[in-house]
């Protein structure tokens, strides 16, 4: 029994086998209880009518009389009180009858040998055709006593029921096993075709197909697997792009790092380049450590580790502080930036909450058209706060705004070549705001600006 298809069948039919022997014992009881009784009753009556009809009609032939009752379906044994034998009907199989048995009846006593058969037998006994599971009456005639013993004949009575019986039962236990081997293999081939996907989702080919138009649990773990197996996909694509992007934004920097070292090594260059070669080293190695930093926080973020502190703090207060700190490059560009920064109280890691509203900040700075505006607001709605972040910059399509949070993603590069960025920025908001049981949700259009709000507990 390796196979779940060779135990469902064999758990299926040792259970219809079990049904079967419960329902023949259940039965068996209920045969010996009630059906046992009423059939020896109405056969002594019927024994009883026979005998009262013999004795008040002497004159008939007693011989032909009870040949003619055994060609209706009984099986008669006559006996004399001189042991004269006579038998009509169908012969018994087995003839063994006490000769007390016989002395009773012929002494007037009723013999109640149906009723009296041997309890250890099943309701099969019912069919045993021996001269003792039968029913004997006391019979005169002519002034002759006589002990009579009668049994229905079991082969007249169901001689053809019994071929049809037997049939029915052949029939229902051959079509049972065949059900079982068909629904069987019904319910067993999704589970067989999950197993073959599973082990090729396994060596990682995740484009599997499972043909099932089932609408029951299986069909409905058919549809979860292909959507995993999809997930499975995104996120092994996103794997590879991420070690390529990350290898990029590396080699990029150690490449210009290492180029301008070995320009420095020249003796002959300008003091001028030399200031400007070692700015721009300056400026690859913060460049380097930023992205580290992120990437480190990423990595802490991923593991779900206990990294928060969380404890009350003004929201609103944060963010004033975060845009003196930019007011520079706010200046610089040329920006109108306008704010609503009521002071409300949420539970949060002011830390990690400050590196939110630093990225959507800077974000907004930078994206930005010269003299463009920017509008910050908080409001607080129920048990929620909602901070909006808009702007009137670059904006995004469609296409975009579903990836802006996936790490190392950066809208059209056409549009944003001059900018500086990693694409990790949003990744680590959207971690941050997840672990805070919060939701960020981003509206935009194309030079039209974007809008990001963000939605936290205040508890």
């Amino acid at each position: 029994m390796r196979t779940l298809y060779v135990k469902f069948i064999v758990i299926t039919t040792g259970m219809m086998l079990i049904s079967f022997l419960f329902a023949f014992l259940i039965s068996n009881t209920y045969y010996h209880q009630k059906i046992k009784p009423y059939n020896d009753q109405k056969n002594t009556n019927v024994a009883l009518n026979i005998a009262a009809f013999a004795n008040e009609h002497p004159d008939n032939n007693l011989g032909v009389y009870l040949e003619n009752i055994s060609e209706v379906g009984y099986q008669l044994y006559l006996v004399d009180s001189l042991g004269n034998e006579h038998y009509f009907g169908e012969p018994f199989r087995d003839k063994s009858l006490p000769a007390s048995t016989k002395e009773r009846v012929l002494n007037g006593q009723v013999f109640h040998g149906i009723l009296h058969f041997p309890r250890e037998t099943f309701v099969t006994g019912f069919f045993f055709n021996e001269l003792r599971n039968s029913i004997g009456v006391p019979l005169k005639h002519n002034g002759v006593d006589y002990a009579l013993f009668l049994r229905p004949d079991i082969k007249f009575l169901f001689g053809e029921m019994h071929v049809l019986f037997g049939w029915i039962l052949l029939l229902a236990i051959s079509l049972s096993i065949l059900m079982v081997l068909i629904n069987t293999r019904y319910l067993i081939k999704p589970i067989s075709t999950l197993t073959k996907a599973t082990k090729s989702l396994a060596n990682g080919h995740y484009n599997v197909e499972l043909a099932s138009k089932r609408n029951d649990e299986l069909g409905q773990l058919s549809e979860s697997f292909l959507q995993m197996a999809k997930k499975l996909e995104q996120m092994d694509d996103m794997r590879k792009e991420f070690i390529s992007n990350i290898s990029h934004d590396i080699q990029s920097p150690l490449s210009n790092i290492k180029g301008y070292t070995n320009l420095l090594d020249d003796d002959s260059i300008k003091k001028e380049d030399r200031i400007q070669y070692v700015s721009i080293i300056n400026s690859e190695i913060r460049r380097l450590s930023s992205l580290t930093k992120q990437l480190l926080l990423l990595a802490s973020l991923d593991r779900n580790e206990d990294v928060m502190q969380k404890k009350w703090f003004k929201v609103g207060k944060q963010i004033k502080g975060l845009i003196h700190n930019y007011q520079w490059a706010i200046n610089e560009k040329g920006l109108m930036l306008s704010y609503s920064l009521p002071d409300i109280e949420i539970m949060g890691d002011p830390a990690f909450l400050a590196t939110v509203w630093d990225n959507l900040l800077s974000n907004g700075i930078k994206y930005n058209v010269p003299n463009g505006s920017m509008e910050i607001s908080i409001e607080e709605r129920g048990n929620s706060v909602f901070v909006k972040f808009v702007d009137t910059g670059l904006g995004m399509s469609g296409k975009e705004v579903d990836r802006i949070f996936e790490r190392f993603y950066r809208a059209d590069t056409s549009r944003t070549r001059s900018i500086e960025g990693t694409g990790l920025g949003l990744s680590i908001v959207s971690s941050i705001v997840k672990l805070h049981n919060g939701v960020i949700t981003v509206k935009s259009n194309e030079k039209q600006g974007s809008t990001f709000i963000v939605e936290l507990p205040v508890k």
